[in-house]
C-alpha cells in the first residue's frame, strides 16, 4: 500500500460516512504531530486563563471575538494538515472552507457535558453542510466523555427539535428534545491520541461529563464545501441564542479550490497571522 493509500478514505469508510453520519478512518497522525499539539493545547491553556478548556472557540484565528481567546498560527497549520484536508476533500469536494475550530480540553474529573444535538440547528451557512474533523490529543473513552453519535441521524437532513439549557455545567445551551432520539441507539467514538473522527452536520451527538482522573482534550476543525454562503445577518440572529459565539464576524479560509459562490469573503490561509519583517 503507498503512503497516498493509506492517509486516503477507503471506498468503504466513504460508504460509511454516507451511511452513518460518521467515520473514523484508518488513519492516524504521527507521534510527534500529536506532541506538537499537546504543547500547543499546554501553552494555549496558559495563555486563556480566563476560560475553561472545556471549550476554547478558534485559536486558529488572531481575532477569535467573543471568548476572546489568545491563540496562534500553530492551530492554523494543525488544522490545515494535509492529510485530513485529503480526507475531508473525498467528503464534500475540493472545494473547502475552513470557517472553525474548537479545543475540547475536558479535564478530569469536572470536564463539562455536551448536550445531545445537531451543528445544523445552530450554524449559519446555507445550506448547512459542514465535515468536522475531529482530532483527538488524548486517548477518548467512555470513561472520560468520549463524543456519542446517533448512526444515521443525518439522512435526509431533518432539523430536530432543539430547545436552550443555560445550565453553566454544559459546554453549549442548546440541546436536543428528548423525544426526537432514542439514546440507547447511541454509539461512542473510541480514540487514541492522533486518531480522527469525521461526521456530518446533521448527525445527532454529544458527550458525558468527564468523571475519570484522565484529561480528554481534542482538536476540533469545521470545514464547509465551497457552494454554500455563509450567511452573516443570519449569524446575527443566531449570536442572540447562542453562548459564547459570535459567527457575524468570524474569518473564513479558503483551504483548498474556490468559493462556488462568489458570496463568501473567505481569505488564503497564508493571510491570517501577520508575519513578523
Amino acid at each position: 500500500m503507498t503512503a497516498v493509500e493509506t492517509r486516503l478514505l477507503s471506498e468503504a469508510e466513504i460508504a460509511a460516512y454516507r451511511r452513518d453520519g460518521y467515520v473514523v478512518p484508518d488513519f492516524c497522525l504521527p507521534e510527534a504531530t500529536v506532541a506538537r499539539m499537546r504543547a500547543a493545547f499546554a501553552d494555549l491553556e496558559a495563555a486563556n486563563a480566563h476560560l475553561t478548556t472545556d471549550f476554547i472557540l478558534c485559536p486558529h484565528l488572531p481575532d477569535p471575538a467573543v471568548q476572546k481567546v489568545k491563540g496562534g498560527p500553530e492551530w492554523l497549520e494543525f488544522a490545515t494538515i494535509p492529510e485530513i484536508l485529503d480526507m475531508a476533500e473525498q467528503l464534500i469536494g475540493p472545494d473547502i472552507i475552513l470557517w472553525g475550530t474548537t479545543v475540547f480540553g475536558k479535564p478530569p474529573g469536572k470536564g463539562k457535558r455536551t448536550p445531545w444535538h445537531q451543528d445544523a440547528n445552530y450554524w449559519p451557512m446555507r445550506p448547512a453542510h459542514t465535515c468536522t474533523a475531529w482530532i483527538a490529543l488524548d486517548e477518548a473513552t467512555v470513561e472520560n466523555g468520549c463524543l456519542q453519535v446517533i448512526p444515521g441521524s443525518h439522512r435526509g437532513e431533518r432539523y430536530y427539535k432543539h430547545s436552550v439549557n443555560q445550565d453553566r455545567g454544559l459546554t453549549l445551551n442548546q440541546e436536543l428534545d428528548a423525544s426526537e432520539f432514542d439514546e440507547a441507539d447511541a454509539r461512542p467514538i473510541l480514540l487514541k491520541p492522533g486518531q480522527v473522527s469525521f461526521h456530518d452536520s446533521f448527525l445527532v451527538h454529544g458527550s458525558e461529563p468527564n468523571r475519570s482522573p484522565r484529561r480528554r482534550a481534542g482538536y476540533v476543525v469545521r470545514l464547509m464545501p465551497g457552494n454554500c454562503v455563509w450567511d452573516r445577518d443570519y449569524g446575527v440572529e443566531l449570536a442572540r441564542k447562542s453562548r459564547d459565539i459570535d459567527f457575524a464576524t468570524r474569518q473564513l479560509c479558503q483551504v483548498r479550490g474556490r468559493d462556488l459562490t462568489g458570496r463568501n469573503d473567505s481569505v488564503d490561509p497564508a493571510s491570517v497571522w501577520p508575519r513578523e519583517s
